[in-house]
């Protein structure tokens, strides 16, 4: 299957790194690599990338599509959250800007054989972005229990009805395992009453609490945040996409953290704390994609793009 992706709010991702030529940036999901080639570009004839993903179709494509590149580029096949041991591998003392998109890519959700998608009855349910991954999203269908389904659903999926549809999954599987992505979606669909389908697939939710359980997409990010904001040159800038509510929060509250000074008790006459603000906010509130944008590629619909600069 051919890799196709389409960058979301790519001119802003851009205008908000602040690109110098010869600089060297940190892309944390390299993906499709269609943002890592324009920072690339802009940056000519000297600027790197050093870039990280857990996917290896990911990479391979990466690298056919960054040949013309490849003297300035420094792939690893690893989890961004890995990012100081990169950073040390890369040889950088500290990065001109950071790029963080979080969503999935469409390659990913498009391709059958990665059972990403509610819209492909026949698909394997497996959802792993590293697919080495020993947990997949069939152990987690099939092996847990009722409650720890419904928490998972409820919390990262922000699912209405999460005590039902664990209910019937796990009596679905006492007759047979749970295979596909079809069957799933099928259990799902009868779990919810009729007069709440109106607003969108009734397993987007479902789909998406699964696959960050599978990821554990959001262990750990807060620290990642603060691991590469630290690895960035004073005045260098990170970008952040996230593409659903619970990313979104953690951004904005690893963002005003940082952003605090003192955190001591007001009644203290001086600070013990020793805590000093590390990051200046640029987007008060998040930058969305354009209606231009939105009618170009309709899966940005839900993305958010929060920037900060290193202090």
């Amino acid at each position: 299957m051919q890799f196709v992706h389409i960058p979301v709010m790519l001119e802003e991702c851009m205008k908000a790194l602040d690109l110098k030529e010869g600089g060297v940036y940190f892309d944390a999901t390299l993906g499709g690599a269609s943002h890592t080639m324009e920072i690339l570009k802009r940056t000519s004839p000297s600027g790197k990338v050093v870039a990280t993903d857990l996917d290896e179709e990911a990479i391979a494509n990466a690298k056919v599509k960054l040949s013309d590149y490849l003297d300035r580029i420094k792939i690893f096949n690893t989890n961004y959250k890995n990012f100081n041991e990169v950073k040390n591998l890369a040889g950088i003392d500290g990065f001109d800007g950071a790029l963080m998109d979080l969503g999935v890519s469409s390659y990913q959700l498009d391709n059958r054989s990665r059972g990403f998608s509610y819209m492909a009855n026949d698909s394997v349910l497996d959802m792993r972005m590293n697919r080495n991954s020993d947990k997949s999203a069939w152990d987690v269908v099939n092996k847990y229990d009722k409650s720890k389904l419904a928490y998972i659903l409820s919390v990262y999926g922000e699912e209405k009805f999460a005590e039902n549809i664990a209910a019937n999954i796990v009596k679905a599987r006492q007759v047979k395992p749970i295979d596909t992505t079809g069957e799933l979606v099928e259990i799902i669909d009868r779990s919810i009453p009729f007069k709440f389908k109106q607003n969108g697939h009734p397993a987007k939710k479902s789909f998406q609490a699964i696959r960050i359980e599978v990821n554990e997409e959001l262990d750990g990010l807060d620290a990642a945040i603060k691991d590469i904001i630290r690895g960035l040159k004073k005045g260098s800038h990170v970008a952040i996409i996230t593409f659903h509510s619970l990313e979104d929060a953690i951004v904005k509250r690893t963002f005003k953290d940082l952003e605090t000074d003192c955190i001591c008790d007001k009644r203290l006459p001086i600070c013990v704390c020793n805590k000093k603000r590390e990051i200046k906010i640029l987007t008060k509130k998040p930058i969305e994609p354009s209606e231009e944008e939105l009618e170009r590629n309709p899966r940005s619909k839900s993305a958010k793009l929060r920037v900060a600069e290193k202090l």
